[in-house]
């Protein structure tokens, strides 16, 4: 499949770009995605919960009456789970979520979220690209260069390009990644996949295998 490369003024340059079909035309694997987004999501989790249990509340251990005879229930100290204030019972305690996947999964879901976004048109090659500074309002300008105002948008670079980074940062709609930082959920969770140049090749390059 051929893409035809624009300009940041939106404007055709003449040159053309192949979308290999290796990548960008294969069988999408719908499981595949579901499991390298579950491990996405999990990984990012901090488990950092914490309820404190009855041995960790503070409070006196003294049995708060005798054990028969008052015609109630019998109890223990005032850390009893079943007081107000008392400690919780099996409460949640900090915990790891990370989950690992095979890496070959990993490409195969990449590559079938790749594929829908070719499959629904939503890939745009640009030529590379820079800003002297960082300006939203000259990134915007790009954004309504090619029909995306208002539209959610995940810029590829192939390196970091920090004023770039910093002009879109504060759009909640748009996104400015390495392809290093590629991700299957990242894809999925934008309208628009916008490729530099560069980062198309090193894209065909590393999931070409």
């Amino acid at each position: 499949m051929e893409v035809k490369v624009l300009n940041i003024q939106g404007q055709e340059t003449g040159k053309t770009v192949e979308l290999k079909d290796s990548i960008f035309n294969i069988e999408p694997n719908d499981h595949a995605i579901y499991l390298d987004v579950k491990q996405y999501l999990a990984n990012r989790r901090q488990g950092t919960h914490k309820a404190k249990e009855r041995g960790e509340v503070s409070g006196s251990r003294r049995k708060l009456r005798r054990q028969k005879g008052t015609g109630f229930a019998r109890v223990g100290d005032i850390k009893n789970p079943l007081f107000r204030g008392g400690g919780r019972v099996f409460g949640p305690r900090p915990r790891s979520y990370r989950q690992k996947l095979n890496k070959k999964l990993k490409i195969l879901a990449r590559k079938s979220a790749l594929t829908y976004k070719a499959k629904e048109n939503s890939i745009i090659v640009l030529e590379d690209f820079t800003f002297d500074e960082p300006k939203t309002k000259k990134f915007l300008e790009i954004k309504k260069n090619l029909n995306l105002t208002d539209k959610k948008s995940l810029f590829v670079f192939k390196n970091k390009n920090n004023n770039v980074y910093l002009s879109a940062r504060n759009l909640k709609n748009d996104n400015v990644i390495t392809v290093n930082e590629l991700n299957t959920y990242n894809i999925l969770n934008h309208k628009h996949l916008v490729l530099t140049e560069s980062s198309l090749d090193y894209i065909n390059q590393i999931l070409d295998k």
